[in-house]
């Protein structure tokens, strides 16, 4: 079987969970090519995302000509499979806020791929993210492409299901994919019933090098990280005002912010406002490494988002044996147990936060380490990359059929 995987922009640093899933994959015995419609221009502070990227295919990056070449090859050859596909394109419920020129472009993305896929023996496509990648998989589909399956991670999706139109996707699909029980909840809620049979759990896989770190007692330093794009729904800024409020208590204690985004300027102010300087530290991008390292000279990680699907930065403090203190949202209650893993507060309430992470910085130290051996357990009973990765390729190889 040859495999493609089709992301919109890949890879990127908070992408890992899909280089994992391509790992295991390989290590399966599963050749997969990789494809991106547009290119990332970031800083890839991990080495082994800088490899994906040179493994990946950028279909933008091939030019209008190439494209509108396909588009003509596609009316040539395929010409009642071609005016469907357009029409489709063109005329579906899928995202009414985007012009007839992106619809266009999707149509001429599909063309390409569809014969690209066949020149290269691709068997089955999948996708991560139902947004536009999952969109142009569809088209290639209907141009008689091969099959195609799609992860929705949420939030962004379930914010937008009617006008990504996630339920006609999973009727098209061979099968879909949610990572938690939560997201399976949201995109039955999108599909038609009839379709529900086709949407399965595959969670997110942990780096083995995570796991494979032997578990170390909790250290006393007064030390929580936060790791995750610096955005809104992150909820960083609520995390900055409840540190106002621990520092009070606790005049040692510091927070590490990893990762970047648009709303760092937002907290760079309202850092400064609140005098935090000497206690909050933003240090951007990290590789792999080095959030291991930050992890293990930490009490645990700390997350105040306000609408997540399940992040794997919890996943990843776990295995490493630290607990975690985040919110009641979506879902991360499937892994944060309160005072078994970690912390449950509810989200935009800083008191509520500062409270838990006061707590965590006055406990015992052997007692953390207790909640981070069992959540340590907990994920690795549900976050095996390679366990994880056998399901999705067990769902690829049932050919479940798609409707046309």
């Amino acid at each position: 079987m040859n495999l493609a995987y089709l992301i919109n922009q890949y890879p990127q640093p908070s992408h890992t969970f899909i280089r994992r899933e391509i790992a295991a994959m390989e290590q399966l015995g599963i050749p997969v090519s990789r494809f991106t419609i547009r290119r990332y221009t970031g800083l890839l502070p991990d080495p082994s995302d800088e490899e994906e990227r040179g493994k990946t295919f950028v279909v933008l990056d091939q030019g209008a000509v190439t494209l509108l070449f396909s588009v003509l090859w596609t009316f040539v050859t395929l010409p009642v499979a071609a005016c469907h596909t357009l029409l489709t394109s063109l005329f579906s419920g899928w995202e009414p806020s985007r012009g007839i020129f992106i619809r266009l472009v999707y149509f001429a993305e599909a063309c390409f791929l569809a014969r690209r896929f066949r020149d290269d023996g691709i068997d089955h496509v999948h996708v991560h993210f139902g947004t536009n990648s999952t969109a142009v998989a569809l088209l290639v589909r209907l141009l008689g492409g091969p099959p195609y399956s799609f992860t929705c991670h949420g939030p962004e999706e379930f914010d937008r299901a009617e006008t990504l139109g996630l339920g006609e996707k999973v009727r098209h699909a061979s099968f879909a994919v949610a990572i938690s029980d939560f997201g399976r909840s949201q995109l039955y809620r999108w599909a038609d019933p009839a379709d529900w049979q086709k949407i399965e759990i595959v969670r997110c896989g942990v780096d083995a090098s995570f796991l494979a770190t032997p578990q170390s007692p909790v250290p006393p330093a007064r030390r929580l990280l936060c790791i995750g794009r610096l955005s809104e729904q992150k909820g960083q800024l609520t995390l900055v005002e409840a540190s106002a409020l621990v520092v009070q208590r606790f005049p040692d204690f510091e927070l590490i912010l990893i990762g970047d985004g648009a709303m760092r300027s937002q907290i760079e102010a309202a850092i400064t406002r609140l005098d935090l300087t000497r206690t909050v530290r933003l240090l951007g991008w990290k590789s792999g490494a080095e959030i291991r390292e930050l992890l293990l000279s930490s009490r645990g990680m700390v997350l105040a988002s306000f609408a997540e699907g399940l992040p794997v930065v919890i996943m990843e403090s776990l295995a490493m044996g630290r607990p975690v203190i985040s919110t009641a949202v979506m879902g991360i209650p499937e892994l944060v147990i309160p005072r078994e893993t970690g912390w449950l507060v509810p989200p935009a309430n800083p008191a509520a936060l500062a409270e838990a992470m006061a707590e965590c910085l006055a406990a015992a130290p052997s007692w953390l380490t207790e909640m981070g051996s069992t959540g340590r357990v907990l994920v690795a009973e549900r976050h095996d990359a390679i366990r994880e990765a056998s399901r999705l390729l067990k769902s690829i190889r049932q050919g479940k059929r798609p409707i046309l």
